[in-house]
């Protein structure tokens, strides 16, 4: 029993077109899903092989199709050409039972897909904020689309590191550190909300700093201090970045993140001689009007622009940085993937990073990582501009998520008002939080998006309320039944209303909706997928009665309920999204 069916047609596939002199090795499947209407399957490789060997297009496929009907197990797939060589493939309902008998456990599932990156160790840079400033809705972006992608990498066997890449260095502290004794302020004092503080702060302490010579001189003279280990500016940066982690910690727990490591740019200051040493000595790096560059002539569109990584004044820059990241993770870590979830603005930086890196490595034979910037598009508001409060400052997250903890409230004070008051409060956290992040998650993550409290908040569409409705609901019949999920299948029948078999398709193409997510680390995938089955439950339900009078019947359609709400939960939890039994 094949977790994901497609490879296994193809599999089949590719095995009779090498016994074929009409196909041969060069032969390719062209396998994807079909519109329902057709299949599940509709192969397309016989058209357009036959296109290119100037064969019969519906001869050849009649060929491949009787070919297939043989070497497939007969309750397997009814199998159909259509048109002018299309291959239609749609699984038979005694191999969706099969399979929703074989998978009945997030155990079985993790087992069947572990498989995929097995071998790899990747590392994934994501959230990343800087130590001393408050997350904003900015932030939001990079905190979820990671947090989905490290799960799925997981779910699928890599072995991940989560590193959040603190900016925990630079000018900005000199600056930061040149307010703080300049107003006196007690950072080991109690505080109300000292991250809030250490950014106001900031605030006037850079706006001397861009008007006054003399806070200039301070600030880079509080830098060059703490840079080169005074005590009493490296035990004030310590105390800032605890206070600063602390904050970010709190909201973590709330969006259900941790990381494996948090390093942030500070880490790596005693590594980044070896950069300038190594990257000069092979040739790469080039001193160009004082700054120590890295040019790309063969780079069409950084041919003028180099990569710096040491700017003229000796300070290093995120260039420096990130190239003894990329070393340390690959030296200490054995990574063979690294992966950064940053804004889409940053796509230049990442191209030269990388382009460096594989000339760097390739010269020293380091093992080369393969690497990817996960980038991603801006919340904006209604007026398509980035999301900020009336008085232009970014919304900061915790506040977004407070606002989302309320109105979900209300929804859930709405629809479930014999729960008690704490149960509300406890499934109004979930469910907003969700919406937060699903909302951003069904987006395809290049594309800017319009922030809607109205869209993602509806029980209606593509949103997480909808999706956790939709778990609730199933759990309710469970308990109306006197069972726990998964229960109550003994003796479960074929499927055989058109709501059955459409929801069972469904279920078992899971792991084709994973392949699609995983394949290119876009989550969006996962949320239609998880919406489209969400609402061919809905239209069983309301077709057919779960606790039926007949015992197959009733088995197989508790079978269906179970398996849905594995599926649900399970992908759910993939994106980080909490799921509840009520609502």
């Amino acid at each position: 029993m094949n977790y994901q069916v497609s490879s296994f047609i193809e599999s089949i596939i590719y095995k009779i077109a090498l016994t074929l002199p009409e196909l041969g090795k060069d032969f390719l499947p062209e396998l994807r899903l079909s519109d329902p209407r057709f299949g599940d399957f509709q192969l397309n490789g016989a058209l357009s092989h036959a296109k290119k060997t100037k064969q019969n297009p519906r001869t050849l496929a009649v060929l491949l199709a009787e070919k297939l009907k043989k070497k497939l197990p007969n309750e397997f797939a009814h199998i159909e050409v259509a048109g002018p060589g299309f291959i239609n493939i749609t699984l038979r309902s005694e191999y969706l039972l099969k399979w929703l008998k074989k998978f009945q456990s997030l155990a079985d599932l993790k087992t069947a897909a572990k498989t995929r990156f097995a071998k790899e160790t990747i590392v994934i840079d994501y959230s990343s904020p800087n130590t001393a400033k408050q997350m904003h809705v900015g932030h939001l972006r990079s905190l979820v689309i990671g947090e989905a992608i490290q799960r799925l990498l997981r779910f699928h066997g890599a072995a991940v590191i989560r590193d959040n890449h603190l900016g925990d260095w630079g000018t900005q502290f000199g600056i930061l550190l040149m307010q703080i004794k300049e107003e006196g302020y007690d950072i080991n004092a109690e505080h109300e909300d000292p991250l809030e503080d250490l950014e106001g702060l900031y605030k006037r302490g850079s706006a001397r700093f861009k008007e006054d010579e003399k806070a200039q001189e301070i600030a880079r003279s509080e830098l060059v201090m703490l840079q080169k280990g005074n005590p009493e500016s490296k035990a004030l940066w310590e105390a800032v970045t605890t206070v600063s982690y602390k904050a970010f910690e709190s909201l973590y727990q709330l969006f259900r993140v941790t990381f494996d490591q948090v390093q942030g740019e500070s880490f790596y200051q005693d590594k980044l001689g070896r950069v300038y040493e190594e990257l000069t000595q092979l040739g790469i790096a080039e001193e160009s009007q004082g700054a120590l560059v890295v040019f790309h002539p063969e780079h069409a569109r950084f041919k003028e622009t180099p990569f710096m990584i040491r700017k003229a004044d000796g300070a290093s820059n995120y260039g420096t940085t990130d190239l003894a990241t990329a070393l340390h993770h690959v030296e200490h870590a054995k990574a063979t993937t690294l992966l950064y979830v940053v804004d889409g603005r940053q796509q230049d930086h990442f191209q030269q990073l990388f382009l460096t890196v594989e000339k760097w490595f390739k010269a020293k034979k380091y093992p080369l990582p393969r690497m990817e910037h996960i980038s991603f598009g801006t919340v904006l508001g209604d007026d398509g501009k980035a999301i900020k409060t009336r008085s232009g400052d970014p919304i900061k997250l915790k506040d977004l998520a407070a606002e989302a903890h309320v109105r979900a409230l209300k929804i859930v004070g709405e629809k479930s008002a014999d729960l008690t008051e704490a149960e509300q409060i406890a499934i109004a956290r979930i469910v907003g939080i969700g919406a937060l992040r699903y909302a951003d998650l069904c987006q395809n993550r290049s594309s800017d998006y319009v922030f809607s409290w109205d869209k993602m908040l509806t029980l209606e569409g593509n949103t997480a309320p909808y999706l956790l409705y939709a778990t609730a609901r199933i759990h309710s019949i469970f308990r109306k039944g006197g069972l726990k999920p998964g229960e109550g299948e003994l003796g479960a029948t074929a499927f055989e209303t058109p709501q059955e078999l459409a929801l069972a398709h469904k279920i078992v193409l899971f792991a084709e909706a994973l392949e699609a997510t995983i394949s290119d680390l876009r989550p969006h995938h996962l949320c239609l997928y998880l919406y489209e089955l969400a609402g061919l439950f809905s239209s069983f339900y309301a077709a057919d009665k779960v606790i039926a009078e007949d015992k197959g019947m009733r088995a197989r359609r508790f079978m269906l309920c179970a398996r849905t709400l594995l599926i649900l939960e399970t992908g759910l939890n993939l994106l980080g999204v909490g799921t509840v039994a009520k609502m």
